[in-house]
């Protein structure tokens, strides 16, 4: 009898994952989504699964906004209900949002194995939520799927070895696939604020910046947008809903007119505007990646390395919510090495699937 997974999910970089994963899994498992609504927008959530082609999830549970602990506390008591219903043999979880740990809880709660994708990513400090996430889902799973070299070193260090195992990175699977598919015409459906087309320079930049910590005070925010506005070509910034109004209103009362405000795009759109950008700046641990992926030098603005990988010649620097700090390190001269791709060779989804497979058998024979 076909096993059966639950993947839960909840936010976009999960839902670019699953893309990749699911179609190698339900090749050899029954596999039930459950989407905790963690991304409630269309944009954030709906278009991925219509553009990506990925399979309509089974459950949504539709669970988004408050505080940490109110959103995790309603995520548990939900998933655990639905897998008492489906009683699952596995429950897979991607990255590190609330919907992970929570998944990763019940799951463990109800004795049922917890295999965790892009585990072993560490910053190195709690002030960061996702930090907490990352950190508790690994000491509750039964299999540990590493993206790159330093998640395994982590993991030793919290003494975790033989169920830990280096894959590659689903993220990178995705964008070689999705990039192939790119027609050229992607950045002509791109839509403002107000829902008003808009037509993509010639050259740009690119900005993506959603994090508490960069938009709760906007005066960070402000920061981050006037070194974007001072750049010799527009920046285009798709605006996450978190923090729409805040830019909207910075972008009136500063008068910027080099940055173009735009709605959550497609993760088509996304990666064709990390394909023709001049330069990324970033708070996405997804995006800055990605920036990798396509050999664009890269900003991110976050006080902790999230992928190590990245920073090699400086191919992605750190900078803090200052625009002199942003802006010279924008002008830092870099070289990307052909040859160094440190995150797998764009099969990481069959390897996935393979260890699963692999720890069924071992199961099995052990019984």
């Amino acid at each position: 009898m076909m096993k059966k997974i639950c993947t839960v999910v909840g936010a976009r970089p999960q839902f670019i994952k699953l893309a990749m994963v699911s179609r190698v899994l339900r090749q050899e498992f029954q596999e039930v989504v459950i989407h905790t609504g963690q991304h409630y927008d269309y944009n954030m959530s709906d278009v991925f699964f219509e553009t990506m082609h990925i399979p309509k999830p089974q459950y949504n549970l539709g669970i988004c906004g408050g505080t940490h602990g109110q959103m995790t506390g309603k995520m548990l008591i939900e998933i655990e209900k639905v897998l008492l219903l489906e009683r699952p043999d596995m429950v897979l979880v991607f990255g590190d949002t609330n919907s992970t740990m929570a998944a990763a809880l019940a799951a463990v709660k109800l004795h049922i194995p917890v295999c965790h994708v892009e585990a072993g990513a560490r910053l190195g400090t709690l002030m960061n939520p996702e930090e907490v996430n990352r950190i508790v889902t690994d000491h509750v799973s039964s299999l540990h799927l590493v993206c790159t070299s330093s998640g395994i070193e982590f993991l030793k260090k919290e003494g975790f070895s033989k169920t830990v195992h280096l894959v590659g990175d689903p993220m990178y699977d995705a964008f070689r696939f999705y990039t192939s598919e790119l027609n050229g015409n992607e950045l002509y459906t791109i839509l403002g604020l107000d829902g008003d087309s808009i037509q993509i320079p010639k050259e740009f930049y690119y900005l993506t910046c959603h994090r508490q910590e960069n938009t709760d005070i906007p005066k960070k925010l402000q920061n981050i947008l006037d070194a974007m506005e001072s750049l010799d070509s527009p920046t285009i910034y798709p605006v996450h809903p978190r923090n729409r109004k805040v830019a909207q209103e910075l972008s009136a009362q500063r008068g910027y007119h080099n940055i173009i405000l735009v709605q959550p795009v497609s993760y088509q759109i996304s990666i064709a505007l990390v394909n023709h950008a001049k330069k990324i700046v970033t708070d996405s641990g997804g995006v800055q990646r990605e920036a990798f992926f396509a050999k664009k030098q890269c900003v991110t603005v976050m006080d902790h390395v999230c992928w190590p990988e990245t920073m090699i010649n400086d191919c992605n620097q750190l900078a803090h919510p200052d625009k002199m700090d942003i802006l010279q390190k924008l002008n830092h001269k870099i070289d990307f090495k052909s040859d160094y791709q440190p995150f797998g060779d764009g099969h990481s989804s069959e390897k996935i699937v393979d260890i699963i497979k692999e720890f069924f058998n071992k199961r099995e024979l052990d019984v």
